[in-house]
């Protein structure tokens, strides 16, 4: 499994229904990218430069919403993650 460094935490992205309401299936690059994910892993957070540690404020199994084009895709064992910094993220789903 993935160990993120710093403030990095790893998602599983939510895969989108390829099909509309109406029944129209949608090529892959007409579907919009999903901006939903649970949190899989989280880093141990960012050090300031007096060294104190900032813990992220989420934890593993956390949905998150996230900005649209931020992170980075990486496969392991056939699965594809993202991994993100904390920054990076909109918000907590509750």
């Amino acid at each position: 499994m993935l160990k993120p460094l710093e403030d990095r935490v790893v998602l599983r992205v939510k895969v989108e229904e390829e099909k509309t309401v109406g029944g129209i299936v949608l090529a892959s690059s007409a579907q919009e990218k999903p901006q939903t994910a649970t949190v899989v892993a989280v880093g141990p957070g960012k050090t300031t430069p007096h060294g104190n540690l900032i813990a992220p404020a989420l934890k593993v199994g956390d949905t998150v919403i996230f900005e649209k084009f931020s992170g980075t895709t990486v496969k392991v064992d056939g699965e594809d993650f993202l991994i993100i910094k904390a920054s990076d993220l909109l918000a907590i789903v509750e």
